[in-house]
């Protein structure tokens, strides 16, 4: 029985996608809304930005390419969230975006770049989206969102929420999510629908252990063993945070308490004095002098 790997691993996932070309034009095809689809691709080496030393390290700038057309592609696996995620994002499409002028005669000329980015985790958790695990951003108009300011585009897709729904006019999407989702170290059987398509059934020859060498299987593991040590610290440092906001939070409210009791304490004796005043036959007017509390109060205090 064959062995199977993960493809958000970052060897595999390069194995499938940033080496063959009709396998990676298939998957991006299949995800973006793209008027035109691309036909031929050629691949971009190198980074778009210096390495980072804080989370986004374990960004994956896996594929980087540019179709016949001139539009750039870049498609990322995110393992972990951060909100910096977006940032980096970001900087890396408007880097791929600006670094056409080194070419381009004018402005004009520039071709979109589009960033595709799958994420192994659910950073939308609103209740009202609970089921949507696709995000597409467009710089659009806020008043007429139909009007667009072309250049940048950027997908977000929310691996664990994705359910396949068996969609005929989306059959190739969900079958790359199902492949992105559903194979890993545990399957035992690949879902005949993914056999059945010669893309994903492509893809998943790719994934058997057998498909590396023993070099590549340990590049592998020591990839592995390292995001579960960055999860570790992901997850204690989120614990952490947490600790001290329940602490902080505890703190603020005791002094919080404490100034509530003092007004309280403050406004009962002057109450009191205010009474005392009263029946001494001190005039409603002095009183209030006195006590700096408003006639209102005053009558109340004589009503009652």
């Amino acid at each position: 029985m064959a062995q199977y790997l993960d493809p958000k691993n970052d060897l595999t996932f390069k194995r499938v996608f940033g080496e063959h070309k009709h396998l990676c034009m298939s998957l991006i095809n299949s995800m973006l809304p793209l008027e035109k689809p691309i036909v031929s691709i050629e691949y971009q080496t190198g980074e778009l930005i210096p390495e980072l030393t804080d989370v986004l390290r374990n960004t994956i700038v896996d594929v980087r390419c540019t179709d016949s057309d001139g539009r750039q592609f870049i498609v990322e696996m995110q393992l972990f969230w951060s909100e910096s995620f977006k940032s980096r994002v970001l900087l890396n499409a408007s880097k791929a975006y600006v670094m056409q002028l080194d070419k381009a005669e004018k402005i004009k000329l520039l071709h979109p770049v589009y960033a595709l980015n799958f994420v192994n985790e659910i950073f939308e958790k609103s209740p009202e989206m609970k089921d949507e695990y696709y995000h597409y951003y467009k710089i659009v108009n806020v008043k007429n969102t139909e009007k667009q300011i072309k250049g940048l585009e950027f997908l977000f897709v929310e691996l664990p929420k994705f359910k396949p729904l068996n969609r005929a006019e989306k059959k190739l999407h969900e079958l790359w999510l199902r492949f992105l989702t559903e194979i890993n170290e545990n399957t035992k059987d690949i879902p005949l629908e993914l056999l059945e398509d010669e893309h994903t059934r492509e893809a998943v020859s790719y994934m058997e252990r057998a498909a590396y060498t023993k070099e590549q299987l340990q590049t592998y593991d020591k990839w592995k063993i390292n995001m579960l040590t960055e999860r570790g610290m992901i997850d204690d440092a989120r614990e952490e945070g947490m600790e001290q906001g329940m602490i902080k939070g505890m703190e603020q409210g005791m002094i919080k308490g404490m100034e509530k009791g003092m007004i309280k304490g403050k406004t009962e004796g002057k109450i009191e004095i205010a009474v005392n005043l009263l029946k001494k036959g001190i005039s409603i007017e002095d009183v209030c002098d006195i006590t700096g509390l408003s006639p209102q109060k005053i009558s109340e205090l004589i009503t009652f």
